[in-house]
This record gives C-alpha cells, structure tokens and sequence, in this order.
C-alpha cells in the first residue's frame, strides 16, 4: 500500500449500510478512509430501513476520519459553483476531497464530473447478488 486516501461520499456509506458495495473491497483499495462532516450529517439524517442498517453507518462514521470544513474548503466550493451548476452538499464534499488529496468515492459521478480534474472519481465495484 503506498498511503493512498479516500473520501467516502454520502451514498457510498449507505450503499454499504444496504450491502450494495463492499467496506472490504474499499478498506482493501486504500490506506486511510475520510468522510467529510457534510456526509457525516447527511448519513445521520438518512431514514434507514433498520436498526441494522443504522449501526453499519455508525460503525464505519467510526471508523474513519471526519473532515470538518474550513475557509479552504469553503473557497474551493465556491469556486466550483461559480463554475458549474453543482449542489452545495456536493461542492462542499468535492472540495474536501481536493483539500485532503484523496479520490472521491461517490456511486453518483456523474454529480461531480467535469468540475476539478485533479480530484480522481471513483465508482466503488457492486456487490454480487
């Protein structure tokens, strides 16, 4: 492993709540995991299903490290919604992954292409059914 760094989006912590996408495939992939506070609160908020479901989340928000915002963040967000349309949640998120240096995990990509280059997307694999 050569200190590679995620940043798990919203969806991705849910799709593994649902055992739609592998934790294992991703806690294999990479070094260090991160969430920002914007997923950590949307996830929070989310209506799961279960209890289950609600522990899976809580488990891996534990298990990573959450990335609170800061004037840095803020500006790069700014500077992507001046650019493109893109929703501040997602912006916010965007910029936190540029700010840490770290691929975006998000099963929804199409939210953040074309926006900043140098931030590597990446659609975690599908779980077998």
């Amino acid at each position: 492993m050569s200190g590679n760094k995620g940043l798990l989006d919203s969806n991705v912590i849910i799709d593994a709540s649902k055992g739609i996408v592998s934790t294992q495939d991703i806690v294999n992939e990479y070094d260090y995991l991160y969430t920002s506070i914007i997923s950590y609160v949307e996830t929070q908020g989310y209506n799961f299903e279960d209890n289950e479901e609600k522990e899976i989340v809580n488990q891996i928000l534990n298990s990573v490290e959450i990335v609170n915002l800061n004037k840095e963040i803020a500006d790069t967000a700014i500077d992507y919604r001046k650019q493109k349309k893109i929703k501040l949640p997602d912006a916010l998120i965007l910029a936190t992954a540029k700010h840490i240096k770290a691929d975006l995990l998000t099963s929804d990509i199409s939210d953040f292409q074309n926006i900043d280059k140098s931030v590597k997307l990446v659609e975690p694999k599908k779980n077998d059914k």
